[in-house]
């Protein structure tokens, strides 16, 4: 039986080392259209464009635009027989509710949610402290092979499965293979917030304050949570819906109901 016909696609640009190992990973169990920006749109959430330039490129298409740019149009031209979406992997994690609306690799998951595609975003943990940015550090594609590993599993067996029937993407994120116990938790992701902001003269510079905690191994997050996942050396995967839904409001219903009636004054 033939496999799942898969939508690649990233944040970091499509000749990024983390989109290259899953495309060959996920070419085992089915056949993998990439449509990637083209270059790093990392951070950008949900961005659209009006219109986008399409180029060839050695693995598929190059898109002129942002990760969501790249998912419509992948679904809607470029490749519409597409049975799942999968973003990644994203050099540097996307853990915690406040990163999701953030990310363009966990934007691009939730845009295909809205197509009614199953969608997986992966990233990979990069400890990083003080100074230092996940950008500036060299991952080679031994380092993804976790990453690789766990995508493949679950491109493979979630739809089958009925994970989709309750969720509507995953969020996967893995740790560096020297921390790695190689097993795979189910998570929700962490509320915890350690965002300020440092004024200097005329600039303020904003700061995530959890990343210097979590190198150090040292955070507040409970046991269930995505990020105590990772740091414990778990591949984190959190079953999430599309953002901006929300259960029967009695509050808001009441309150709605006291509104004052100008109609015709």
């Amino acid at each position: 039986m033939a496999g799942p016909d898969i939508l690649l696609t990233n944040d970091d640009g499509i000749d990024a080392t983390g989109l290259r190992a899953l495309a060959d990973a996920l070419s085992e169990i089915g056949s993998v259209t990439v449509v990637a920006p083209a270059d790093d749109q990392s951070a950008v959430g949900r961005a659209l464009s009006h219109s986008v330039s399409v180029n060839e490129h050695e693995l598929g298409y190059a898109i002129e635009g942002t990760p969501a740019d790249c998912v419509i149009a992948g679904l809607e031209v470029l490749a519409p027989e597409t049975d799942l979406v999968v973003a990644g992997c994203n050099q540097g994690a996307n853990l915690g509710a406040h990163n999701l609306g953030r990310s363009g690799t966990v934007s691009a998951a939730v845009e295909a949610t809205f197509f009614e595609t199953p969608a997986l975003s992966v990233s990979l943990y990069i400890p990083v402290a003080g100074d230092t940015s996940y950008d500036d550090v060299d991952v080679d594609v031994e380092a993804y092979e976790q990453a690789t590993r766990s995508t493949r599993f679950l491109a493979d067996h979630a739809i089958d499965a009925g994970v989709f029937e309750q969720a509507d993407y995953l969020n996967v994120n893995v740790p560096v293979p020297e921390q790695a116990t190689g097993e795979m938790v189910v998570t929700r992701p962490s509320r915890v917030h350690r965002m300020d902001a440092v004024r200097d003269g005329e600039h303020v510079k904003l700061q995530d304050g959890i990343w210097e905690l979590m190198a150090n191994g040292d955070i507040p997050d409970a046991a269930g949570t995505d990020r105590r996942a990772v740091v414990d050396g778990h591949v984190s995967v959190s079953p999430l819906t599309a953002p901006h839904t929300t259960e029967h409001h009695e509050a808001l219903d009441g309150l709605a109901e006291t509104y004052p009636d100008t109609a015709g004054t």
